[in-house]
């Protein structure tokens, strides 16, 4: 697999390309610290995003939903869909209102959907997504029961026609409006866990998990 993305003209970047990239490590990385993906695709009603949980297997993500979607019902023989990952890393504040910015890294990536009908590969793309969101959780549950799996849908995106964009860094205010006065630069943010909550029907004097109190994004 090339190690970079491949550009069309769908994934070319024209706005700010200073901010672009069509490296594949660089996505991935996006990809496997996110933890929603918006997912567009077409349908009869007219285009339509939803927001789902996924993982990246590999040169592809995956997602999953229920089979008695309405919606994901009509990915039976694959269809375009497009895939954006965003995570926010701080907000940017100008001298100028209309400079007000974020700092940010994103991968939109664009790709036919099929259905994984394989049952291993189902499986391994079920513990993918768990894996994903709870580093070692998958061996610390119960596995899913084939009804669980066959009221599943799960969808496989290559990584392959994509582009990555990235911001970081302080405000760019025109030369105009340096010197106003007014405070500027940066307010970091990102996701940090609390303190885990106990299930109340969970019987008492159960550890909390390793993997649990050391909770982390990569």
């Amino acid at each position: 697999m090339s190690q970079e993305l491949r550009k069309t003209d769908r994934t070319t970047i024209s706005r700010h390309d200073e901010r672009g990239s069509y490296d594949r490590e660089l996505a991935y990385s996006i990809l496997d610290e996110g933890m929603v993906a918006h997912v567009g695709f077409d349908t009869d009603d007219g285009p339509t995003v939803i927001p789902m949980t996924y993982a990246r297997m590999g040169d592809e993500i995956v997602l999953h939903g229920a089979v008695a979607s309405r919606w994901l019902s009509s990915f039976e023989k694959g269809k375009p869909v497009s895939v954006c990952v965003t995570l926010l890393d701080g907000l940017v504040l100008a001298q100028s209102a209309f400079s007000h910015s974020m700092n940010y890294r994103s991968v939109v990536c664009f790709g036919n959907a099929t259905v994984v009908t394989d049952k291993e590969r189902k499986q391994q793309a079920f513990r993918a997504f768990l894996e994903h969101l709870i580093p070692g959780r998958w061996e610390d549950s119960r596995q899913p029961d084939a009804k669980e799996t066959g009221a599943t849908i799960v969808l496989s995106v290559p990584i392959d026609e994509a582009s990555v964009k990235v911001r970081r860094g302080p405000p760019k205010d025109s030369e105009k409006d340096l010197g106003l006065g007014y405070w500027t630069g940066v307010i970091p943010l990102a996701l940090k866990p609390g303190e885990p909550v106990a299930d109340p029907l969970m019987e008492e004097g159960r550890e909390v998990p390793a993997y649990v109190k050391g909770y982390k994004r990569p």
